[in-house]
């Protein structure tokens, strides 16, 4: 067991627990394989099992968190895990009897990990504007348009653009609007026909 099996483990979860509150297992599974890319969402399943059952994520399989402190913990730009160290994690019992062993070396620390801010959520139906885009203008019509189309409640289409906002982060409220009509099976010519006016 080397060091370097524990240390991709603990950074592993660093960034995935960086906002501090506890995940879903399918959280995680998301984490690495879709947002971080670092595995295929099957072997991220596995990963993530695989760290329950070396002790490394506690809790409920829908409010998990690390078993061990992840204050400080740092990563150099560019760095990856290797899979095989997530698929078969060593036990986090052996972490303690590893630190112990080895010799003290220097720390060499990287920049901090980023730490993602939430964007602040709209308790209104309306969407914001944006003035750079002019699409954004068109936000609330094209609302009241899928909901009108779809038979689904006004708040709804908007609960559901949000969600998509969220996932996405970076996209816009009115792209996130066209994936609810698109989900909805909607034709997609209007409203395409709509957006690309400008």
């Amino acid at each position: 067991m080397a060091k370097d099996d524990i240390e991709d483990v603990v950074r592993v979860l660093a960034i995935c627990f960086r906002e501090g509150q506890a995940l879903d297992a399918m959280d995680l599974e998301r984490i690495l394989s879709f947002d971080m890319e670092w595995m295929s969402p099957d072997e991220a399943e596995l990963a993530v099992q695989a760290l329950i059952k070396a002790g490394w994520l506690t809790g409920p399989q829908d409010a998990l968190e690390s078993s061990v402190p992840l204050g400080g913990t740092t990563s150099p730009l560019g760095w990856h895990p290797r899979p095989s160290r997530l698929l078969n994690p060593v036990h986090v019992d052996e972490v303690d009897t590893a630190s112990e062993s080895a010799p003290a070396k220097p720390e060499i620390r990287s920049a901090p990990l980023p730490v993602r801010t939430k964007p602040a959520q709209t308790s209104t139906v309306s969407a914001p504007t944006n003035m750079e885009d002019p699409r954004s203008k068109l936000t609330p019509r094209l609302t009241k348009f899928i909901a009108k189309q779809s038979q689904l409640d006004l708040q709804e289409v908007e609960r559901r653009a949000q969600r998509k906002a969220k996932a996405l982060n970076y996209a816009s409220h009115w792209v996130c609007l066209a994936l609810v009509a698109r989900e909805q099976g909607l034709v997609m010519d209007d409203i395409t026909a709509a957006l690309s006016v400008y």
